[in-house]
């Protein structure tokens, strides 16, 4: 059942958005979203690099910071150059959806 200013999908509809405590969480709640989102592919990659590493240094007892510093970083980049076209488009889509609920704000 959708409450007042929501519509069946559970999205705020642009009429009804009146700045509310409901709006307020709406917008925390996809800024939060989006966040995830984007940082999620480098968390994971950096997350499984840095697992593979520690496994590795527990099983030949070599204990060097750089050895897990610069694969995660070099991991990282590359993950960032693949992925930068997709998390500009995420975040477009957002500041687009953010600035057009303005207008309705304003009344």
């Amino acid at each position: 059942m959708a409450s007042r200013g929501q519509l069946a999908d559970g999205k705020l509809s642009i009429k009804e958005s009146v700045m509310s405590e409901e709006f307020i969480i709406h917008i925390f709640r996809e800024a939060f979203y989006t966040m995830l989102l984007v940082s999620a592919p480098v968390l994971l990659v950096s997350l499984v690099i840095g697992l593979v590493i520690s496994v590795f240094q527990a099983a030949t007892s070599i204990q060097e910071f750089t050895l897990t510093f610069v694969p995660k970083l070099i991991a990282v980049a590359i993950v960032v150059v693949l992925t930068l076209p997709w998390i500009i488009d995420i975040m477009v889509t957002f500041t687009i959806n953010l600035y057009t609920q303005i207008p309705s704000l304003a009344r």
